[in-house]
């Protein structure tokens, strides 16, 4: 039983799969990135996936964020809402950066925002692979 139980919590768990992990990976997404969702204090970039995973990338600038705390909190805020996220066969990587004033944000506030920015992105993805599959260009 306790078996199962993990198995269906690493399903849900954030590995080294789900991350961009150096730069190598990061470029491609900064060079080219078709979807784009812009908030005030936040912007995502993302592209198709290279692998079957959907994957982030963090930029969290101590330049907008002074505390360590806020960074820290910030991240750990967006993992855990990329984690949750359903992308519907749908594979992107994805890079989120932070710009000011996203410290002075609550969690409930900051987590609906960027729910909703993911949102949005997703939905651009999958209009994108739509598209695709139909032979439409983009």
């Amino acid at each position: 039983m306790l078996n199962k139980a993990s198995s269906a919590a690493a399903s849900k768990a954030f590995t080294k799969a789900h991350r961009l992990l150096n730069s190598r990976d990061f470029q491609p997404i900064f060079n080219d990135a078709p979807f784009r969702a812009s908030h005030k204090y936040f912007l995502i970039l993302a592209r198709p996936g290279a692998t079957d995973n959907s994957r982030i990338g963090l930029v969290i600038a101590k330049k907008n964020i002074r505390l360590a705390v806020d960074r820290n909190r910030i991240k750990r805020l967006a993992r855990e809402c990329f984690r949750h996220l359903t992308f519907d066969n749908v594979s992107i990587d994805a890079v989120f950066l932070t710009r000011r004033g996203l410290g002075e944000l609550n969690n409930h506030e900051f987590s609906k925002q960027l729910q909703h920015q993911w949102q949005r992105v997703i939905k651009k993805a999958q209009k994108h692979k739509n598209s695709q599959n139909n032979g439409q260009p983009t």
